[in-house]
Protein backbone atom coordinates (compact mmCIF):
# COMPACT_ATOMS: atom_id res chain seq x y z
CA UNK A 1 0.00 0.00 0.00
CA UNK A 2 0.64 3.24 -0.60
CA UNK A 3 -0.09 6.42 1.84
CA UNK A 4 0.46 10.12 1.51
CA UNK A 5 3.07 11.92 3.95
CA UNK A 6 0.93 15.98 4.94
CA UNK A 7 3.27 18.43 5.05
CA UNK A 8 1.81 20.67 7.93
CA UNK A 9 2.73 24.19 5.87
CA UNK A 10 0.24 22.99 3.31
CA UNK A 11 -2.56 22.30 5.47
CA UNK A 12 -5.71 24.10 4.60
CA UNK A 13 -9.68 24.53 6.76
CA UNK A 14 -10.19 27.21 5.58
CA UNK A 15 -13.63 27.94 3.72
CA UNK A 16 -12.01 28.67 0.35
CA UNK A 17 -10.54 25.53 -0.50
CA UNK A 18 -7.34 26.43 -1.57
CA UNK A 19 -4.32 24.69 -0.88
CA UNK A 20 -0.62 25.90 -2.09
CA UNK A 21 1.43 22.93 -1.00
CA UNK A 22 0.75 19.43 -2.87
CA UNK A 23 1.43 16.19 -0.57
CA UNK A 24 4.11 13.67 -1.81
CA UNK A 25 3.60 10.26 -1.84
CA UNK A 26 6.18 7.78 0.48
CA UNK A 27 5.91 4.15 1.20
CA UNK A 28 3.85 3.41 4.43
CA UNK A 29 6.40 2.89 6.66
CA UNK A 30 7.32 6.77 6.61
CA UNK A 31 5.71 9.16 9.41
CA UNK A 32 2.81 10.97 8.70
CA UNK A 33 3.91 13.86 10.48
CA UNK A 34 6.80 15.76 8.89
CA UNK A 35 8.24 19.41 8.83
CA UNK A 36 7.37 20.70 12.87
CA UNK A 37 9.29 20.94 15.98
CA UNK A 38 8.41 17.80 18.19
CA UNK A 39 8.90 19.68 20.97
CA UNK A 40 6.37 22.24 20.17
CA UNK A 41 2.47 21.93 22.00
CA UNK A 42 -0.57 23.55 20.73
CA UNK A 43 -3.98 22.67 22.52
CA UNK A 44 -5.20 19.22 20.98
CA UNK A 45 -8.95 19.10 20.78
CA UNK A 46 -11.34 15.82 21.01
CA UNK A 47 -13.80 17.11 18.13
CA UNK A 48 -13.30 19.25 14.97
CA UNK A 49 -16.90 19.65 13.55
CA UNK A 50 -16.89 19.27 9.92
CA UNK A 51 -20.53 21.66 9.87
CA UNK A 52 -18.66 24.74 10.63
CA UNK A 53 -14.49 24.20 10.81
CA UNK A 54 -14.37 24.11 14.59
CA UNK A 55 -12.73 22.49 17.52
CA UNK A 56 -14.63 21.79 20.87
CA UNK A 57 -13.58 19.67 23.95
CA UNK A 58 -10.15 20.62 24.31
CA UNK A 59 -7.94 18.06 25.88
CA UNK A 60 -4.61 20.01 26.87
CA UNK A 61 -1.63 21.23 25.26
CA UNK A 62 0.59 18.53 23.23
CA UNK A 63 2.81 18.18 20.67
CA UNK A 64 0.96 17.99 16.71
CA UNK A 65 2.33 14.38 16.87
CA UNK A 66 1.12 13.01 19.91
CA UNK A 67 -2.24 15.24 19.08
CA UNK A 68 -3.24 13.70 15.21
CA UNK A 69 -2.77 10.03 16.40
CA UNK A 70 -6.44 10.58 15.82
CA UNK A 71 -7.49 11.89 12.37
CA UNK A 72 -11.05 12.63 14.22
CA UNK A 73 -9.31 15.35 16.78
CA UNK A 74 -7.81 18.96 15.55
CA UNK A 75 -5.24 21.69 16.90
CA UNK A 76 -5.08 24.88 17.43
CA UNK A 77 -2.44 27.23 14.67
CA UNK A 78 -1.96 30.23 14.29
CA UNK A 79 -5.40 31.33 15.82
CA UNK A 80 -7.21 28.99 13.40
CA UNK A 81 -8.68 25.30 14.27
CA UNK A 82 -7.29 22.49 12.06
CA UNK A 83 -8.31 19.37 11.22
CA UNK A 84 -6.01 16.15 11.81
CA UNK A 85 -7.65 14.19 9.17
CA UNK A 86 -6.68 13.53 5.62
CA UNK A 87 -7.91 16.62 3.32
CA UNK A 88 -11.38 15.74 2.15
CA UNK A 89 -14.38 18.24 0.68
CA UNK A 90 -17.63 18.51 3.07
CA UNK A 91 -20.93 17.56 1.85
CA UNK A 92 -22.86 20.74 -0.53
CA UNK A 93 -24.81 23.02 2.16
CA UNK A 94 -28.31 23.04 1.72
CA UNK A 95 -29.42 25.75 -1.01
CA UNK A 96 -29.76 29.37 0.57
CA UNK A 97 -33.30 31.06 0.43
CA UNK A 98 -33.25 32.87 -2.63
CA UNK A 99 -31.71 36.78 -2.26
CA UNK A 100 -34.99 38.57 -2.99
CA UNK A 101 -38.48 37.99 -1.97
CA UNK A 102 -40.26 38.47 -5.32
CA UNK A 103 -39.21 38.46 -8.69
CA UNK A 104 -35.83 37.34 -10.40
CA UNK A 105 -32.81 36.34 -7.68
CA UNK A 106 -30.39 33.54 -6.88
CA UNK A 107 -29.75 30.57 -4.07
CA UNK A 108 -26.58 29.39 -3.04
CA UNK A 109 -24.77 26.54 -1.48
CA UNK A 110 -21.44 26.27 -0.17
CA UNK A 111 -18.96 23.01 0.64
CA UNK A 112 -15.42 23.14 2.21
CA UNK A 113 -12.31 21.61 2.45
CA UNK A 114 -10.67 20.40 6.16
CA UNK A 115 -7.76 18.16 6.76
CA UNK A 116 -4.31 17.66 5.72
CA UNK A 117 -3.11 17.96 2.26
CA UNK A 118 -5.41 19.76 -0.55
CA UNK A 119 -8.91 18.66 -1.59
CA UNK A 120 -9.09 17.10 -5.28
CA UNK A 121 -11.10 19.49 -7.80
CA UNK A 122 -10.56 18.81 -11.39
CA UNK A 123 -13.77 19.74 -12.66
CA UNK A 124 -12.80 23.06 -10.92
CA UNK A 125 -15.95 23.43 -9.18
CA UNK A 126 -14.68 25.21 -6.22
CA UNK A 127 -16.61 26.62 -2.69
CA UNK A 128 -19.44 27.78 -3.80
CA UNK A 129 -22.61 27.27 -6.66
CA UNK A 130 -25.31 29.80 -7.83
CA UNK A 131 -28.63 29.19 -9.75
CA UNK A 132 -31.81 31.33 -9.87
CA UNK A 133 -34.70 31.32 -8.42
CA UNK A 134 -38.04 33.02 -8.36
CA UNK A 135 -39.81 32.81 -4.82
CA UNK A 136 -43.32 34.67 -6.50
CA UNK A 137 -43.82 36.44 -9.80
CA UNK A 138 -45.04 39.73 -8.50
CA UNK A 139 -44.06 42.27 -6.08
CA UNK A 140 -45.84 43.61 -3.38
CA UNK A 141 -48.08 47.54 -4.75
CA UNK A 142 -49.03 49.34 -1.79
CA UNK A 143 -53.14 50.65 -1.84
CA UNK A 144 -54.76 53.50 -1.28
CA UNK A 145 -57.45 54.54 1.50
CA UNK A 146 -61.21 55.32 1.60
CA UNK A 147 -63.13 58.66 2.85
CA UNK A 148 -63.25 58.48 6.41
CA UNK A 149 -66.70 57.12 7.97
CA UNK A 150 -68.66 59.62 10.44
CA UNK A 151 -67.24 59.65 13.92
CA UNK A 152 -68.86 57.44 16.95
CA UNK A 153 -70.37 58.04 19.83
CA UNK A 154 -68.73 58.91 23.10
CA UNK A 155 -66.78 55.71 24.72
CA UNK A 156 -68.16 56.78 28.26
CA UNK A 157 -71.74 58.28 29.81
CA UNK A 158 -70.15 60.27 32.42
CA UNK A 159 -66.97 62.57 32.50
CA UNK A 160 -64.41 62.18 29.35
CA UNK A 161 -63.58 59.53 27.12
CA UNK A 162 -63.30 59.28 23.48
CA UNK A 163 -64.74 58.69 19.80
CA UNK A 164 -63.05 57.08 17.08
CA UNK A 165 -63.65 57.24 13.16
CA UNK A 166 -62.75 54.56 10.65
CA UNK A 167 -62.00 54.10 6.76
CA UNK A 168 -60.50 51.05 4.67
CA UNK A 169 -57.75 50.53 2.35
CA UNK A 170 -59.87 49.62 -0.68
CA UNK A 171 -58.95 52.68 -2.75
CA UNK A 172 -57.74 50.78 -4.89
CA UNK A 173 -56.90 47.93 -2.78
CA UNK A 174 -53.34 46.39 -2.73
CA UNK A 175 -51.99 43.96 -4.33
CA UNK A 176 -49.62 41.08 -4.06
CA UNK A 177 -49.76 41.27 -0.49
CA UNK A 178 -49.34 45.43 -0.32
CA UNK A 179 -50.95 47.35 2.05
CA UNK A 180 -51.64 51.35 2.85
CA UNK A 181 -49.40 53.84 4.80
CA UNK A 182 -51.00 55.28 7.88
CA UNK A 183 -53.58 54.12 10.81
CA UNK A 184 -57.30 53.18 9.97
CA UNK A 185 -58.95 54.53 13.25
CA UNK A 186 -58.49 57.89 14.01
CA UNK A 187 -59.40 59.25 17.78
CA UNK A 188 -60.67 62.15 19.59
CA UNK A 189 -61.31 63.23 23.10
CA UNK A 190 -65.05 64.22 24.30
CA UNK A 191 -66.54 65.50 27.57
CA UNK A 192 -70.20 64.24 28.23
CA UNK A 193 -69.99 67.36 31.01
CA UNK A 194 -71.49 64.62 33.96
CA UNK A 195 -69.48 64.02 37.06
CA UNK A 196 -69.04 60.36 37.71
CA UNK A 197 -68.68 58.56 41.50
CA UNK A 198 -65.29 57.62 42.09
CA UNK A 199 -65.06 54.02 43.98
CA UNK A 200 -62.52 53.20 46.58
CA UNK A 201 -59.29 51.36 45.47
CA UNK A 202 -56.66 49.85 47.42
CA UNK A 203 -52.86 51.01 48.19
CA UNK A 204 -49.87 48.02 47.56
CA UNK A 205 -49.42 46.02 49.94
CA UNK A 206 -46.77 47.07 52.77
CA UNK A 207 -43.93 45.17 53.86
CA UNK A 208 -44.32 41.83 55.54
CA UNK A 209 -43.52 42.12 59.28
CA UNK A 210 -40.36 40.96 60.75
CA UNK A 211 -40.27 37.07 62.26
CA UNK A 212 -38.73 36.44 65.51
CA UNK A 213 -36.05 34.68 65.72
CA UNK A 214 -33.38 33.65 62.87
CA UNK A 215 -34.14 29.83 63.41
CA UNK A 216 -36.50 27.59 63.06
CA UNK A 217 -37.32 24.92 65.68
CA UNK A 218 -37.89 21.65 64.75
CA UNK A 219 -41.31 20.16 65.41
CA UNK A 220 -43.17 23.92 66.15
CA UNK A 221 -45.30 26.34 63.60
CA UNK A 222 -43.14 29.33 62.34
CA UNK A 223 -44.31 32.59 63.71
CA UNK A 224 -46.77 34.87 62.02
CA UNK A 225 -45.99 37.62 59.50
CA UNK A 226 -48.34 41.08 59.31
CA UNK A 227 -49.07 43.26 56.41
CA UNK A 228 -51.36 45.87 55.66
CA UNK A 229 -53.32 48.22 53.21
CA UNK A 230 -55.04 51.60 53.12
CA UNK A 231 -57.97 52.43 50.94
CA UNK A 232 -56.59 55.40 49.41
CA UNK A 233 -55.56 54.51 45.68
CA UNK A 234 -58.41 56.20 45.06
CA UNK A 235 -60.64 57.26 48.19
CA UNK A 236 -64.46 56.47 47.61
CA UNK A 237 -65.83 60.26 46.79
CA UNK A 238 -68.83 61.15 48.79
CA UNK A 239 -70.71 63.42 46.04
CA UNK A 240 -71.71 61.35 44.17
CA UNK A 241 -71.18 58.47 46.52
CA UNK A 242 -68.69 56.26 45.83
CA UNK A 243 -68.05 52.00 47.08
CA UNK A 244 -65.60 51.59 49.59
CA UNK A 245 -63.24 49.06 48.67
CA UNK A 246 -64.22 45.45 49.49
CA UNK A 247 -62.08 43.03 51.66
CA UNK A 248 -59.85 43.15 54.95
CA UNK A 249 -56.92 45.68 54.96
CA UNK A 250 -55.05 42.67 56.96
CA UNK A 251 -52.86 39.90 56.22
CA UNK A 252 -51.25 36.98 57.36
CA UNK A 253 -49.04 34.40 57.08
CA UNK A 254 -46.27 32.04 58.76
CA UNK A 255 -42.90 32.71 58.64
CA UNK A 256 -41.23 30.83 55.56
CA UNK A 257 -38.15 30.02 54.68
CA UNK A 258 -36.19 30.23 58.15
CA UNK A 259 -33.75 27.67 58.19
CA UNK A 260 -32.51 25.29 61.03
CA UNK A 261 -28.62 26.17 62.37
CA UNK A 262 -26.24 25.79 59.71
CA UNK A 263 -23.48 22.95 58.83
CA UNK A 264 -21.00 24.09 56.42
CA UNK A 265 -20.01 21.31 53.67
CA UNK A 266 -16.36 19.94 53.41
CA UNK A 267 -14.57 17.99 50.56
CA UNK A 268 -13.68 14.50 51.30
CA UNK A 269 -10.45 12.79 49.59
CA UNK A 270 -9.63 12.56 45.83
CA UNK A 271 -10.68 9.30 44.43
CA UNK A 272 -7.24 7.02 42.26
CA UNK A 273 -7.68 8.51 38.77
CA UNK A 274 -10.09 6.85 36.27
CA UNK A 275 -8.98 4.69 33.42
CA UNK A 276 -8.27 6.49 29.96
CA UNK A 277 -10.63 7.71 28.84
CA UNK A 278 -9.68 6.93 25.03
CA UNK A 279 -7.43 3.71 23.45
CA UNK A 280 -5.68 5.56 20.90
CA UNK A 281 -4.47 9.01 20.75
CA UNK A 282 -4.81 11.55 23.96
CA UNK A 283 -7.77 11.27 26.00
CA UNK A 284 -8.23 12.20 30.07
CA UNK A 285 -8.73 10.68 32.83
CA UNK A 286 -10.67 11.97 36.26
CA UNK A 287 -10.07 12.05 40.14
CA UNK A 288 -13.71 12.98 42.04
CA UNK A 289 -14.36 13.94 45.51
CA UNK A 290 -17.70 14.20 47.28
CA UNK A 291 -18.65 17.09 49.66
CA UNK A 292 -19.32 14.85 52.74
CA UNK A 293 -16.79 15.62 55.60
CA UNK A 294 -19.39 16.72 56.48
CA UNK A 295 -21.89 17.18 54.51
CA UNK A 296 -23.80 20.82 54.57
CA UNK A 297 -26.99 20.62 56.54
CA UNK A 298 -29.82 23.51 57.42
CA UNK A 299 -28.40 25.47 55.03
CA UNK A 300 -25.08 25.05 55.25
CA UNK A 301 -22.07 26.55 52.71
CA UNK A 302 -21.51 23.93 49.71
CA UNK A 303 -17.71 22.92 49.38
CA UNK A 304 -16.14 25.78 47.63
CA UNK A 305 -14.41 24.20 44.27
CA UNK A 306 -14.53 21.38 42.28
CA UNK A 307 -16.46 18.24 42.15
CA UNK A 308 -13.78 16.42 39.32
CA UNK A 309 -9.80 17.11 38.41
CA UNK A 310 -9.03 16.44 34.26
CA UNK A 311 -5.72 15.52 33.25
CA UNK A 312 -4.27 14.10 30.54
CA UNK A 313 -3.30 10.67 29.72
CA UNK A 314 -1.40 9.69 25.84
CA UNK A 315 -2.09 5.87 25.25
CA UNK A 316 1.03 6.36 22.58
CA UNK A 317 -0.62 3.77 20.53
CA UNK A 318 -2.32 5.96 16.74
CA UNK A 319 -5.86 5.93 16.31
CA UNK A 320 -6.93 4.02 12.62
CA UNK A 321 -7.53 6.07 10.00
CA UNK A 322 -9.95 4.48 7.18
CA UNK A 323 -8.86 5.31 3.35
CA UNK A 324 -10.81 6.94 0.75
CA UNK A 325 -10.77 7.01 -3.07
CA UNK A 326 -9.12 9.51 -5.27
CA UNK A 327 -11.01 10.83 -7.86
CA UNK A 328 -10.37 8.14 -11.17
CA UNK A 329 -7.67 8.68 -13.16
CA UNK A 330 -8.39 9.32 -17.02
CA UNK A 331 -9.46 6.43 -19.83
CA UNK A 332 -6.52 4.87 -21.25
CA UNK A 333 -6.84 4.41 -25.17
CA UNK A 334 -9.08 2.22 -26.94
CA UNK A 335 -7.23 -1.29 -27.65
CA UNK A 336 -7.94 -4.75 -29.97
CA UNK A 337 -8.43 -7.26 -27.55
CA UNK A 338 -6.50 -9.36 -30.43
CA UNK A 339 -4.47 -8.72 -33.42
CA UNK A 340 -7.19 -7.39 -35.40
CA UNK A 341 -8.09 -3.75 -36.24
CA UNK A 342 -10.30 -1.52 -34.53
CA UNK A 343 -9.78 1.81 -35.26
CA UNK A 344 -13.05 3.24 -37.42
CA UNK A 345 -14.63 -0.29 -37.48
CA UNK A 346 -17.91 -1.30 -35.57
CA UNK A 347 -15.33 -3.74 -33.58
CA UNK A 348 -15.26 -3.23 -29.94
CA UNK A 349 -12.23 -3.24 -28.09
CA UNK A 350 -11.56 -2.43 -24.17
CA UNK A 351 -9.84 0.34 -22.10
CA UNK A 352 -9.72 1.10 -18.40
CA UNK A 353 -8.88 3.77 -15.69
CA UNK A 354 -7.66 3.66 -12.00
CA UNK A 355 -8.23 5.74 -9.03
CA UNK A 356 -6.11 5.17 -5.90
CA UNK A 357 -6.80 4.20 -1.95
CA UNK A 358 -5.73 7.71 -0.22
CA UNK A 359 -5.14 8.06 3.79
CA UNK A 360 -5.45 4.90 5.21
CA UNK A 361 -3.20 4.50 8.22
CA UNK A 362 -2.90 2.33 11.56
CA UNK A 363 -5.26 -0.50 10.47
CA UNK A 364 -8.15 1.83 9.11
CA UNK A 365 -10.65 0.12 6.81
CA UNK A 366 -9.55 -0.08 2.96
CA UNK A 367 -11.38 2.20 0.53
CA UNK A 368 -14.87 -0.23 -0.65
CA UNK A 369 -14.96 -1.40 -3.85
CA UNK A 370 -12.24 -1.72 -6.79
CA UNK A 371 -9.65 0.11 -7.92
CA UNK A 372 -9.75 -0.40 -11.48
CA UNK A 373 -12.53 -0.03 -14.06
CA UNK A 374 -12.75 -1.98 -17.73
CA UNK A 375 -15.01 -0.57 -20.18
CA UNK A 376 -15.48 -1.64 -23.82
CA UNK A 377 -14.80 0.65 -26.18
CA UNK A 378 -14.73 2.04 -29.95
CA UNK A 379 -12.06 3.52 -31.61
CA UNK A 380 -12.82 6.82 -33.77
CA UNK A 381 -9.11 8.33 -33.45
CA UNK A 382 -8.86 10.12 -36.81
CA UNK A 383 -11.83 8.26 -38.58
CA UNK A 384 -14.09 10.54 -41.31
CA UNK A 385 -17.60 10.76 -39.69
CA UNK A 386 -20.59 12.46 -40.89
CA UNK A 387 -21.63 15.35 -37.97
CA UNK A 388 -24.18 17.27 -36.53
CA UNK A 389 -25.36 19.71 -34.09
CA UNK A 390 -26.26 18.84 -30.44
CA UNK A 391 -29.22 20.17 -28.48
CA UNK A 392 -28.84 22.89 -26.42
CA UNK A 393 -27.26 21.93 -22.46
CA UNK A 394 -28.61 22.85 -19.97
CA UNK A 395 -27.96 26.24 -18.11
CA UNK A 396 -24.82 26.68 -16.68
CA UNK A 397 -24.28 27.94 -12.92
CA UNK A 398 -24.33 31.74 -12.36
CA UNK A 399 -20.55 33.22 -12.64
CA UNK A 400 -19.29 35.22 -10.91
CA UNK A 401 -20.92 34.15 -7.59
CA UNK A 402 -21.25 37.90 -6.40
CA UNK A 403 -21.96 41.31 -7.11
CA UNK A 404 -23.31 42.89 -10.80
CA UNK A 405 -22.83 41.02 -14.59
CA UNK A 406 -23.42 37.63 -13.37
CA UNK A 407 -24.53 35.00 -16.07
CA UNK A 408 -25.55 31.93 -17.15
CA UNK A 409 -24.44 30.01 -20.22
CA UNK A 410 -25.54 27.33 -22.53
CA UNK A 411 -23.78 25.55 -25.84
CA UNK A 412 -24.66 23.08 -28.20
CA UNK A 413 -21.95 20.99 -29.93
CA UNK A 414 -20.29 19.44 -32.77
CA UNK A 415 -21.02 15.69 -32.26
CA UNK A 416 -20.17 12.92 -34.62
CA UNK A 417 -23.32 10.34 -36.75
CA UNK A 418 -22.57 7.31 -34.48
CA UNK A 419 -25.75 5.68 -35.84
CA UNK A 420 -23.45 2.91 -37.54
CA UNK A 421 -22.35 1.03 -34.09
CA UNK A 422 -24.50 -1.16 -32.30
CA UNK A 423 -24.08 0.87 -29.20
CA UNK A 424 -24.33 4.51 -29.45
CA UNK A 425 -23.66 5.36 -25.86
CA UNK A 426 -20.48 8.58 -26.26
CA UNK A 427 -18.83 7.22 -23.06
CA UNK A 428 -18.16 4.24 -25.07
CA UNK A 429 -16.19 6.37 -27.76
CA UNK A 430 -12.60 6.92 -27.64
CA UNK A 431 -10.42 9.13 -29.92
CA UNK A 432 -10.95 12.22 -32.30
CA UNK A 433 -12.52 11.57 -35.08
CA UNK A 434 -12.57 14.15 -38.25
CA UNK A 435 -15.74 15.45 -38.49
CA UNK A 436 -17.30 19.04 -40.10
CA UNK A 437 -20.80 20.33 -39.11
CA UNK A 438 -22.91 22.29 -41.34
CA UNK A 439 -22.57 26.22 -40.80
CA UNK A 440 -24.52 27.69 -37.61
CA UNK A 441 -25.19 31.32 -36.81
CA UNK A 442 -24.68 30.39 -32.67
CA UNK A 443 -23.44 28.14 -30.97
CA UNK A 444 -23.53 29.60 -27.83
CA UNK A 445 -26.53 31.75 -25.67
CA UNK A 446 -26.16 33.84 -22.49
CA UNK A 447 -28.78 34.97 -19.87
CA UNK A 448 -29.00 37.69 -17.18
CA UNK A 449 -28.52 36.79 -12.77
CA UNK A 450 -30.30 38.93 -10.89
CA UNK A 451 -30.01 40.67 -7.47
CA UNK A 452 -26.73 37.97 -6.18
CA UNK A 453 -25.44 38.46 -2.88
CA UNK A 454 -22.27 41.87 -3.00
CA UNK A 455 -19.05 40.55 -3.30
Amino acid sequence: DLEYRETFAGVNNEDDGVVHDTPDCVPCSASRRTNFDSSEVMPCYATFSLADGTCSNVLGEVTLEDCCMNPKYGYLENGGCKSCRYAEWTEWSSWSACSVSCSAGVQQRHRACYGIGKCQDTKKIGTIQTKPCKERSCCPVNGGWSEWSPWELCSVTCESGTKIRKRECNNPPPVCGGSCFGDSEESVPCDTKVTCPTHGGWSSWGNWGPCLGTCQQQGFQPPVQLRRRTCTNPPPSTMPKGNDCPGSNTDSKHCEGLPFCAVDGNWGAWSAPSACSVTCGVGQQMKTRKCDSPAPKYGGQQCQGDTNKPSLCITDTSCPSDGHWSEWGEWTNCKSPNERTINCKTRQGTRRRERECLGRDHGGEYCPGEGVDHRICYDIEECELAAYWSEWSDWSYCKPDCGENSIQTRKRECVPDLSKYRDKTPALFSGTPNINCPPTENTEETRECFNLPEC
